[in-house]
């Protein structure tokens, strides 16, 4: 913690909690309201509960949730009014009832129903999940602090901005933050700001903060870059306070804080739905895939230990989400298994690389044990590649935004790689190339272009002419 003097001023209480697990009971509650009041009214009305009332109750319970996901519905509301919330509310649900209307007359459904129970079934829905939120919020003040692990938060600025993001955090323990620190910024004093610059940077490589905010005033803006800079090589979350938007945005997401207007400089795409979704993906697409494969890696596994002494699969030490370390599985290809401080890439002719091995290198069938860390929550399917640990200490510091990478999983395959690079990286132009490729993936992620990165692994592999 900084001294006294570099403070803003904290109230008493300053305990935070993530708010996943309730947001997920919001889920399933909205999913109940939408569908037990359609089911009453229909009943109500005398009329059989048929498989079409069925589809209609499902179709627009799991569009409101996806479309109120993607609105920010589930997030943290008690540090707002509740006014907003039911805006927000009103807004996704007029959404979900044109796209059912449309759908219908595409259909040709309309018939189906009877308009008098529909009618008053999506007038009633919007006032129910208002209402039972009004009940709700003080249930969730008192219980939502031991739902789960707080995100350490810390605050850099002046102004009432600064201020009220510390309040904020100190005070809402829903909103999911533990309030680390909080540095005020003065002007004018050249050694302070070295000092702070050198303490936040410190935190953040240690990894005892999560998010940090920016509130300086726009006179400040480049001691701000310095700060973006610097951080470019850790895994923290970072937000800036709108004016002060400075450089490139690798998230570039809008949102707000206790009302306090907020873009994210530094950020995973994979929040809310976005992270249930790409979650899905893997476990499903490995779950998928491994009965298909299991054949082929026996055949693999038996021609590796015929091929030359030593293990069957070879575990190397790698960064993984956020920076962590994590173990990446892969069929031997070397007669040597390096893991240590220096490791030496593959090169081409390498006397290293057995003969099967330079087969499944050249095929990337070394890489099929990975799915086991898909499954694990280790990996993804689809993102950047990981390096070995001593690869990525050496680029790190060479080359700008290189940990950036690491906000997502890694994953078996990667934007870079159906791009062709992939490889041997014998020069810094080609590395950079590489996390060029990955730091774009993580601002155009989508669903589609998953599957498309996938399908061109698939069609026409890795591509390149690197892989020895």
């Amino acid at each position: 913690m900084s001294s006294h003097a570099d403070t803003l001023s904290l109230p008493a209480h300053t305990a935070g909690t993530p708010h996943v697990a309730a947001a997920f009971l919001v889920k399933v509650v909205d999913l109940t309201v939408i569908a037990g009041l359609l089911a009453l009214f229909v009943w109500g009305r005398q009329i059989p509960l048929t498989t079409d009332y069925v589809v209609l109750a499902a179709l627009a319970a799991g569009l409101f949730v996806l479309l109120g996901d993607a609105r920010h519905l589930y997030r943290p509301w008690l540090a707002e009014a509740p006014g907003r919330q039911w805006l927000v509310i009103g807004g996704v649900w007029l959404q979900v009832v044109l796209i059912l209307l449309a759908l219908a007359y595409a259909l040709k459904t309309t018939a189906s129903f009877s308009r008098t129970a529909t009618g008053l079934w999506l007038l009633a829905v919007p006032l129910a999940l208002c209402g039972w939120r009004l009940l709700y919020r003080p249930l969730y003040a008192r219980l939502a602090v031991p739902l789960a692990t707080r995100r350490p938060t810390l605050v850099w600025g002046s102004g009432a901005a600064a201020r009220h993001l510390t309040h904020a955090l100190a005070r809402q323990p829903w909103l999911g933050l533990e309030l680390h620190t909080a540095l005020a910024y003065t002007a004018g004093d050249a050694d302070r700001h070295a000092a702070q610059l050198q303490q936040i940077e410190r935190l953040a490589r240690r990894g005892e903060v999560a998010i940090i905010y920016i509130a300086l005033p726009p006179a400040a803006w480049r001691l701000a870059q310095r700060l973006i800079d610097q951080l470019a090589d850790t895994t923290v979350s970072v937000f800036l306070v709108p004016p002060l938007v400075t450089g490139p945005l690798t998230g570039g997401r809008w949102s707000s804080l206790h009302g306090v207007p907020l873009v994210s400089v530094y950020d995973t795409p994979f929040w809310g739905v976005a992270g249930w979704l790409k979650r899905l993906e893997d476990v499903l697409g490995a779950a998928l895939i491994l009965p298909l494969i299991a054949l082929p890696l026996a055949l693999i596994a038996v021609a590796v230990k015929r091929s030359s002494p030593g293990p069957v699969l070879f575990k190397q030490r790698r960064y993984g989400i956020n920076g962590c370390e994590i173990q990446v599985w892969k069929f031997r290809t070397m007669t040597v298994c390096e893991d240590g401080p220096v490791v030496t890439q593959a090169q081409r002719q390498d006397p290293r690389v057995t003969r099967v091995g330079a087969l499944l290198r050249r095929t990337s069938l070394d890489e099929l044990p990975q799915f086991l860390n898909v499954l694990r929550g280790e990996m993804s399917i689809v993102g950047p590649r990981p390096h070995a640990i001593a690869h990525n200490e050496l680029y790190r510091g060479k080359i700008h935004g290189y940990m950036l990478r690491h906000l997502v999983r890694p994953g078996i395959t990667g934007w870079a790689q159906v791009n062709g690079w992939r490889g041997e990286t014998d020069t810094e132009d080609k590395m950079v190339k590489r996390v060029e490729h990955d730091l774009w993936y993580i601002r155009h992620w989508s669903l589609w272009l998953d599957l498309k990165i996938i399908l061109r692994t698939v069609l026409r592999g890795f591509g390149g002419h690197a892989a020895y």
